[in-house]
Protein backbone atom coordinates (compact mmCIF):
# COMPACT_ATOMS: atom_id res chain seq x y z
CA UNK A 1 0.00 0.00 0.00
CA UNK A 2 0.95 3.52 -0.59
CA UNK A 3 2.37 5.40 1.92
CA UNK A 4 -0.47 8.41 2.85
CA UNK A 5 1.19 12.15 3.43
CA UNK A 6 2.16 12.86 6.63
CA UNK A 7 3.41 9.73 7.61
CA UNK A 8 7.36 11.03 6.94
CA UNK A 9 9.07 11.94 9.43
CA UNK A 10 9.56 15.59 8.68
CA UNK A 11 5.87 15.70 7.50
CA UNK A 12 4.89 13.64 10.65
CA UNK A 13 6.25 17.21 12.80
CA UNK A 14 5.91 19.72 10.22
CA UNK A 15 4.19 22.32 12.44
CA UNK A 16 7.08 21.72 15.20
CA UNK A 17 9.56 22.77 12.15
CA UNK A 18 7.89 25.45 11.15
CA UNK A 19 7.56 26.88 14.74
CA UNK A 20 11.34 26.61 15.11
CA UNK A 21 12.53 27.98 11.85
CA UNK A 22 9.97 31.18 12.21
CA UNK A 23 11.91 31.11 16.00
CA UNK A 24 15.39 30.84 14.35
CA UNK A 25 14.58 33.35 11.28
CA UNK A 26 13.02 35.77 13.68
CA UNK A 27 16.04 35.86 16.16
CA UNK A 28 18.34 36.10 13.34
CA UNK A 29 16.89 38.77 12.05
CA UNK A 30 17.25 40.52 15.68
CA UNK A 31 20.47 39.57 16.67
CA UNK A 32 22.12 38.73 13.65
CA UNK A 33 21.17 41.56 10.95
CA UNK A 34 23.96 40.99 8.72
CA UNK A 35 22.80 37.82 7.50
CA UNK A 36 19.29 39.48 5.97
CA UNK A 37 20.83 42.23 4.98
CA UNK A 38 23.49 40.52 2.87
CA UNK A 39 20.44 38.14 1.36
CA UNK A 40 18.52 41.77 1.05
CA UNK A 41 21.23 42.66 -1.77
CA UNK A 42 20.40 39.83 -3.98
CA UNK A 43 16.75 41.08 -4.79
CA UNK A 44 14.85 42.36 -7.76
CA UNK A 45 11.97 43.89 -8.82
CA UNK A 46 10.36 43.03 -4.84
CA UNK A 47 11.49 39.06 -4.86
CA UNK A 48 14.19 37.99 -3.05
CA UNK A 49 16.41 35.31 -5.42
CA UNK A 50 17.50 33.21 -2.71
CA UNK A 51 13.44 33.13 -1.79
CA UNK A 52 12.66 32.15 -5.36
CA UNK A 53 15.36 29.57 -5.40
CA UNK A 54 14.38 27.82 -2.17
CA UNK A 55 10.18 27.94 -3.73
CA UNK A 56 11.67 26.78 -7.22
CA UNK A 57 13.35 23.90 -4.62
CA UNK A 58 9.48 23.44 -3.10
CA UNK A 59 7.89 23.38 -6.96
CA UNK A 60 10.22 21.46 -8.84
CA UNK A 61 9.48 17.90 -7.47
CA UNK A 62 5.86 18.73 -8.19
CA UNK A 63 6.10 19.56 -11.70
CA UNK A 64 8.08 16.07 -12.03
CA UNK A 65 4.68 14.77 -11.58
CA UNK A 66 2.77 16.13 -14.28
CA UNK A 67 1.58 14.49 -17.13
CA UNK A 68 0.87 17.05 -19.13
CA UNK A 69 -2.30 15.37 -21.33
CA UNK A 70 -4.08 16.20 -17.97
CA UNK A 71 -3.36 19.83 -18.19
CA UNK A 72 -5.06 19.49 -21.32
CA UNK A 73 -8.11 17.80 -20.19
CA UNK A 74 -8.29 20.39 -17.11
CA UNK A 75 -9.51 22.55 -19.58
CA UNK A 76 -12.92 19.63 -20.05
CA UNK A 77 -13.11 20.35 -16.30
CA UNK A 78 -14.29 23.25 -15.49
CA UNK A 79 -15.97 23.11 -12.26
CA UNK A 80 -12.78 23.10 -10.32
CA UNK A 81 -11.58 26.48 -12.23
CA UNK A 82 -15.24 27.93 -11.42
CA UNK A 83 -14.64 26.83 -8.01
CA UNK A 84 -10.97 28.80 -7.87
CA UNK A 85 -11.87 32.12 -9.73
CA UNK A 86 -15.04 32.99 -8.07
CA UNK A 87 -13.26 32.39 -4.32
CA UNK A 88 -10.51 34.64 -5.27
CA UNK A 89 -12.04 37.19 -7.33
CA UNK A 90 -15.93 37.53 -6.44
CA UNK A 91 -15.52 36.16 -2.63
CA UNK A 92 -12.22 36.82 -1.11
CA UNK A 93 -11.54 40.66 -1.70
CA UNK A 94 -14.75 41.78 -0.16
CA UNK A 95 -14.78 39.53 2.65
CA UNK A 96 -11.03 40.33 3.60
CA UNK A 97 -12.45 43.63 3.87
CA UNK A 98 -15.24 43.38 5.97
CA UNK A 99 -13.48 40.34 8.48
CA UNK A 100 -10.64 43.56 8.78
CA UNK A 101 -12.67 46.66 9.24
CA UNK A 102 -15.49 44.82 11.76
CA UNK A 103 -12.30 43.43 14.12
CA UNK A 104 -10.17 46.73 13.16
CA UNK A 105 -12.51 49.12 13.52
CA UNK A 106 -14.83 48.02 15.68
CA UNK A 107 -13.90 45.05 18.01
CA UNK A 108 -10.66 46.29 18.73
CA UNK A 109 -11.68 50.38 18.34
CA UNK A 110 -9.47 51.18 21.82
CA UNK A 111 -6.46 49.74 21.22
CA UNK A 112 -5.83 50.57 17.60
CA UNK A 113 -5.32 54.22 16.82
CA UNK A 114 -7.50 55.61 14.12
CA UNK A 115 -4.32 56.24 11.27
CA UNK A 116 -3.21 53.07 11.83
CA UNK A 117 -6.61 51.28 11.90
CA UNK A 118 -7.11 52.61 8.16
CA UNK A 119 -3.03 51.35 7.04
CA UNK A 120 -3.85 47.93 8.90
CA UNK A 121 -7.23 47.52 6.69
CA UNK A 122 -5.58 48.24 3.54
CA UNK A 123 -2.84 45.67 4.45
CA UNK A 124 -5.38 43.45 4.77
CA UNK A 125 -7.06 44.48 1.44
CA UNK A 126 -3.69 44.02 -0.33
CA UNK A 127 -3.74 40.22 0.62
CA UNK A 128 -7.38 39.45 0.06
CA UNK A 129 -6.92 40.58 -3.78
CA UNK A 130 -3.63 38.55 -4.05
CA UNK A 131 -4.55 35.26 -4.16
CA UNK A 132 -1.84 32.62 -3.94
CA UNK A 133 0.49 31.61 -6.60
CA UNK A 134 3.91 29.84 -5.98
CA UNK A 135 2.74 28.08 -2.83
CA UNK A 136 -0.64 26.54 -3.50
CA UNK A 137 1.73 23.96 -5.28
CA UNK A 138 3.13 22.71 -2.34
CA UNK A 139 -0.28 22.40 -0.38
CA UNK A 140 -1.57 21.07 -2.96
CA UNK A 141 1.70 18.19 -3.11
CA UNK A 142 0.83 17.98 1.24
CA UNK A 143 -2.79 16.88 -0.09
CA UNK A 144 -1.95 14.83 -3.17
CA UNK A 145 -3.69 16.95 -5.38
CA UNK A 146 -3.80 16.92 -9.31
CA UNK A 147 -0.51 18.43 -10.12
CA UNK A 148 -1.44 19.03 -13.90
CA UNK A 149 -5.03 20.25 -12.71
CA UNK A 150 -3.17 22.81 -9.94
CA UNK A 151 -1.23 24.35 -12.77
CA UNK A 152 -3.95 25.28 -14.78
CA UNK A 153 -5.70 26.80 -11.86
CA UNK A 154 -2.32 28.70 -11.02
CA UNK A 155 -2.17 30.00 -14.69
CA UNK A 156 -5.58 30.75 -14.68
CA UNK A 157 -5.10 32.97 -11.44
CA UNK A 158 -2.11 34.71 -12.63
CA UNK A 159 -3.91 35.78 -15.71
CA UNK A 160 -6.85 37.64 -13.80
CA UNK A 161 -4.45 38.92 -11.38
CA UNK A 162 -2.94 40.91 -14.19
CA UNK A 163 -6.35 42.43 -15.16
CA UNK A 164 -8.42 42.61 -11.61
CA UNK A 165 -5.86 43.45 -8.65
CA UNK A 166 -5.53 47.04 -9.18
CA UNK A 167 -9.59 48.02 -9.47
CA UNK A 168 -10.53 45.81 -6.62
CA UNK A 169 -7.55 47.27 -4.85
CA UNK A 170 -8.58 50.83 -5.86
CA UNK A 171 -12.08 50.19 -5.14
CA UNK A 172 -12.07 49.04 -1.36
CA UNK A 173 -9.33 50.94 -0.42
CA UNK A 174 -10.65 54.09 -2.35
CA UNK A 175 -7.22 55.07 -4.18
CA UNK A 176 -6.64 55.81 -7.48
CA UNK A 177 -3.07 55.47 -7.97
CA UNK A 178 -2.48 52.40 -7.07
CA UNK A 179 0.51 50.89 -8.53
CA UNK A 180 0.89 47.79 -9.19
CA UNK A 181 4.66 46.53 -9.57
CA UNK A 182 4.42 44.56 -12.80
CA UNK A 183 8.05 43.34 -13.01
CA UNK A 184 7.27 41.72 -9.57
CA UNK A 185 4.07 39.71 -11.25
CA UNK A 186 5.87 38.76 -14.07
CA UNK A 187 9.19 37.76 -12.79
CA UNK A 188 7.16 35.87 -9.87
CA UNK A 189 5.41 33.73 -12.53
CA UNK A 190 8.90 33.52 -14.60
CA UNK A 191 10.54 32.25 -11.19
CA UNK A 192 7.73 29.97 -9.68
CA UNK A 193 5.83 28.68 -12.87
CA UNK A 194 6.99 29.09 -16.08
CA UNK A 195 11.28 27.94 -14.93
CA UNK A 196 10.78 24.81 -12.81
CA UNK A 197 7.73 24.00 -15.00
CA UNK A 198 10.04 23.59 -17.61
CA UNK A 199 12.75 22.11 -16.24
CA UNK A 200 9.88 19.19 -14.35
CA UNK A 201 9.15 19.13 -18.06
CA UNK A 202 12.43 18.17 -19.77
CA UNK A 203 13.74 15.64 -16.82
CA UNK A 204 10.41 13.52 -17.17
CA UNK A 205 11.06 13.63 -20.50
CA UNK A 206 13.99 12.58 -20.57
CA UNK A 207 14.40 10.15 -17.51
CA UNK A 208 11.19 8.31 -18.56
CA UNK A 209 12.48 8.28 -22.18
CA UNK A 210 16.58 6.76 -20.97
CA UNK A 211 15.19 4.81 -17.97
CA UNK A 212 11.21 3.86 -18.68
CA UNK A 213 8.12 4.77 -16.94
CA UNK A 214 8.24 2.54 -13.92
CA UNK A 215 11.71 3.95 -13.09
CA UNK A 216 10.76 7.54 -13.35
CA UNK A 217 7.76 6.31 -10.63
CA UNK A 218 8.99 4.28 -8.58
CA UNK A 219 12.88 5.15 -8.12
CA UNK A 220 13.67 8.87 -9.56
CA UNK A 221 10.80 10.89 -7.76
CA UNK A 222 11.32 9.05 -4.13
CA UNK A 223 14.52 10.98 -4.00
CA UNK A 224 12.57 14.13 -4.05
CA UNK A 225 10.67 13.11 -0.75
CA UNK A 226 11.92 15.46 1.18
CA UNK A 227 12.90 18.03 -1.20
CA UNK A 228 9.82 20.37 -0.92
CA UNK A 229 9.74 20.47 3.01
CA UNK A 230 13.39 21.12 3.34
CA UNK A 231 13.06 23.78 0.94
CA UNK A 232 9.75 24.91 2.85
CA UNK A 233 11.81 25.29 6.12
CA UNK A 234 14.63 27.33 4.86
CA UNK A 235 12.21 29.74 2.87
CA UNK A 236 10.87 30.62 6.41
CA UNK A 237 13.86 30.58 8.07
CA UNK A 238 15.31 33.52 5.26
CA UNK A 239 11.63 35.40 5.13
CA UNK A 240 11.40 35.37 9.09
CA UNK A 241 14.69 37.14 9.36
CA UNK A 242 13.82 39.56 7.19
CA UNK A 243 10.80 40.67 9.32
CA UNK A 244 12.45 40.03 12.83
CA UNK A 245 12.83 42.93 13.91
CA UNK A 246 9.29 44.10 12.88
CA UNK A 247 7.74 41.33 14.69
CA UNK A 248 9.34 41.85 17.74
CA UNK A 249 8.44 45.46 18.38
CA UNK A 250 4.95 45.02 17.13
CA UNK A 251 4.09 42.11 19.44
CA UNK A 252 0.02 43.36 20.46
CA UNK A 253 -0.83 44.65 17.15
CA UNK A 254 0.29 41.54 15.25
CA UNK A 255 -2.18 39.49 17.76
CA UNK A 256 -5.01 41.83 16.79
CA UNK A 257 -4.16 41.87 12.84
CA UNK A 258 -4.07 38.42 12.80
CA UNK A 259 -7.29 37.81 14.04
CA UNK A 260 -9.11 38.55 10.86
CA UNK A 261 -6.82 37.27 8.85
CA UNK A 262 -6.97 33.81 10.43
CA UNK A 263 -10.86 33.95 10.25
CA UNK A 264 -10.96 34.77 6.85
CA UNK A 265 -8.42 32.43 6.00
CA UNK A 266 -10.83 29.25 7.38
CA UNK A 267 -13.93 31.22 6.27
CA UNK A 268 -12.51 30.98 2.79
CA UNK A 269 -11.67 27.42 2.76
CA UNK A 270 -14.72 26.51 3.93
CA UNK A 271 -16.44 27.98 1.54
CA UNK A 272 -14.66 26.34 -1.43
CA UNK A 273 -13.84 23.47 0.07
CA UNK A 274 -18.07 22.79 1.35
CA UNK A 275 -18.97 24.06 -2.38
CA UNK A 276 -16.56 21.50 -3.82
CA UNK A 277 -18.09 19.05 -2.04
CA UNK A 278 -21.72 19.81 -3.36
CA UNK A 279 -20.21 19.90 -6.58
CA UNK A 280 -18.85 16.27 -6.33
CA UNK A 281 -15.54 17.51 -7.21
CA UNK A 282 -12.83 15.17 -6.42
CA UNK A 283 -10.63 15.22 -3.43
CA UNK A 284 -7.42 16.04 -5.81
CA UNK A 285 -8.99 19.02 -7.12
CA UNK A 286 -11.32 20.29 -4.40
CA UNK A 287 -8.35 20.48 -1.67
CA UNK A 288 -6.13 22.48 -4.69
CA UNK A 289 -9.21 24.62 -5.44
CA UNK A 290 -9.68 25.76 -1.83
CA UNK A 291 -6.14 26.01 -0.57
CA UNK A 292 -5.22 28.59 -3.11
CA UNK A 293 -7.60 30.94 -1.67
CA UNK A 294 -6.82 30.93 1.75
CA UNK A 295 -2.90 31.46 0.95
CA UNK A 296 -1.76 34.62 -0.33
CA UNK A 297 0.72 36.09 -2.65
CA UNK A 298 2.53 37.98 -0.37
CA UNK A 299 5.44 39.19 -2.25
CA UNK A 300 3.25 40.76 -4.41
CA UNK A 301 0.81 42.50 -1.36
CA UNK A 302 4.40 43.45 0.91
CA UNK A 303 5.62 45.39 -2.80
CA UNK A 304 2.51 47.49 -3.32
CA UNK A 305 2.19 47.87 0.71
CA UNK A 306 5.56 49.50 0.63
CA UNK A 307 4.78 51.56 -2.56
CA UNK A 308 1.74 53.14 -1.61
CA UNK A 309 2.49 53.63 2.36
CA UNK A 310 6.11 53.15 2.93
CA UNK A 311 8.24 50.52 4.61
CA UNK A 312 7.14 51.64 7.90
CA UNK A 313 3.76 51.74 7.63
CA UNK A 314 1.11 49.71 9.22
CA UNK A 315 -0.32 48.49 6.03
CA UNK A 316 3.38 47.18 5.53
CA UNK A 317 3.23 45.25 8.84
CA UNK A 318 0.01 43.93 8.19
CA UNK A 319 1.05 42.20 5.02
CA UNK A 320 3.81 41.27 7.26
CA UNK A 321 1.60 39.57 9.54
CA UNK A 322 -0.06 37.98 7.03
CA UNK A 323 3.49 36.12 5.88
CA UNK A 324 3.26 35.24 9.99
CA UNK A 325 0.33 33.43 10.13
CA UNK A 326 0.08 31.80 7.03
CA UNK A 327 2.02 28.53 7.07
CA UNK A 328 1.04 27.68 10.49
CA UNK A 329 -2.48 28.16 9.57
CA UNK A 330 -2.14 26.46 6.10
CA UNK A 331 -0.83 23.52 7.18
CA UNK A 332 -3.83 23.04 9.78
CA UNK A 333 -5.97 23.50 6.92
CA UNK A 334 -4.22 20.72 4.84
CA UNK A 335 -4.21 18.35 7.72
CA UNK A 336 -8.11 18.89 7.96
CA UNK A 337 -8.49 18.34 4.09
CA UNK A 338 -6.15 15.34 4.24
CA UNK A 339 -8.62 14.55 7.39
CA UNK A 340 -12.06 14.58 5.69
CA UNK A 341 -10.27 12.95 2.26
CA UNK A 342 -13.24 10.58 2.55
CA UNK A 343 -15.97 13.11 1.91
CA UNK A 344 -15.55 13.55 -1.56
CA UNK A 345 -15.87 9.76 -2.03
Amino acid sequence: MEKKKGLGFFERYLSIWVALCIVVGILIGKYIPIIPKTLSRFEYANVSIPVAILIWLMIYPMMLKIDFSSVVNATKKPKGLIVTCVTNWIIKPFTMYLFAYFFIRIVFNNFIPDNLATEYIAGAVLLGAAPCTAMVFVWSYLTDGDAGYTLVQVAVNDLIILVAFTPIVAFLLGVSNVKVPYNTLFLSTILFVVIPLTFGYLTRRSVIKNKGLDYFENVFLKKFDNVTIVGLLLTLVIIFSFQGEIILNNPFHILLIAVPLTIQTFFIFGFAYAWSKIWKLPHNIAAPASLIGASNFFELAVAVAISLFGLKSGAALATVVGVLTEVPIMLTLVKIANNTRHWFK
